[in-house]
């Protein structure tokens, strides 16, 4: 990969598959798989306990391991994403001859998960749930990065299908750059409400009470926001309205 491959990458800044990779960064924090788990997430990997983290004179002196414990973590599940990333550009690469079929396909695939997330139909191999469990987490903030890694390398299958989606995108950039950068969006989208929540837990805990009662609510939106890709990748239109973007910003 080239350093120029980057600026290119780096040069449409607002392309609409960046967008929505940030979007399905949003949408998977705030999905039932991880959000009620953050605030287990943020005690685990700061070693501090729940009543540190809401007693206002604690949280003070716990503000920067909080803060750097979050970075690490972070940084842990975003190296794994953006390796897939990578790797499955790299893999569409290898199969470019079939790239039409791999969006077709994709769309179709996409447009299924986005319906089994709405709930309006179940599709029993993606309720089962794997994860990999750490029962005491390593010191420092290697360790905090570990758990980062085991957190994304053990995506749980209701959050997978935004993935997935992102993953397939992927896989039709034409350079290895724009893949990784299209799940640095990603990462991105999901790790700065972490980070947030993190630095202003009681304020997460309030938000969480109220965010809670409308899980529903958010999985039709998921389940729309994908069959909505799905759709894009069927019509063509991603790469239509990309081009457009692209005119716009090169004239």
């Amino acid at each position: 990969m080239k350093y120029n491959d980057f600026q290119i990458a780096m040069s449409h800044p607002q392309e609409i598959s960046g967008m929505i990779a940030f979007s399905a960064g949003l949408l998977s924090f705030v999905s039932p798989c991880v959000l009620p788990l953050v605030p287990s997430y943020v005690t685990y990997i700061t070693g501090a306990s729940f009543k540190e983290l809401t007693d206002a004179e604690a949280k003070s002196k716990l503000r920067w391991a909080a803060l750097f414990h979050s970075l690490f973590f972070i940084i842990g599940f975003s190296f794994i994403f953006i390796l897939m990333g990578a790797s499955a550009t790299y893999l569409g690469q290898l199969l470019t001859q079939y790239q039409y079929w791999i969006m077709k396909g994709g769309g179709v695939l996409i447009i299924l998960l986005g319906i089994h997330f709405t709930g309006i139909v179940n599709i029993p191999f993606l309720q089962i749930e794997k994860r990999f469990e750490m029962r005491k987490k390593p010191l420092g903030y290697a360790g905090s990065f570990l758990v980062g890694v085991v957190f994304a390398a053990g995506w749980t299958p209701c959050i997978g299908p935004i993935l997935s989606a992102i993953l397939i995108y992927a896989s039709t950039s034409k350079s290895l750059a724009k893949g990784i950068l299209l799940l640095t969006y990603y990462s991105i989208g999901l790790g700065i409400p972490f980070f947030l929540s993190s630095l202003a837990f009681n304020s997460f805990l309030s938000v969480f009470d109220k965010i809670r009662r409308y899980m529903r609510i958010i999985n039709i939106v998921s389940g729309l926001f994908l069959i909505g890709i799905g759709i894009l990748f069927l019509t063509n239109t991603f790469q239509d309205i990309n081009s457009f973007l692209n005119s716009l910003t090169n004239p």
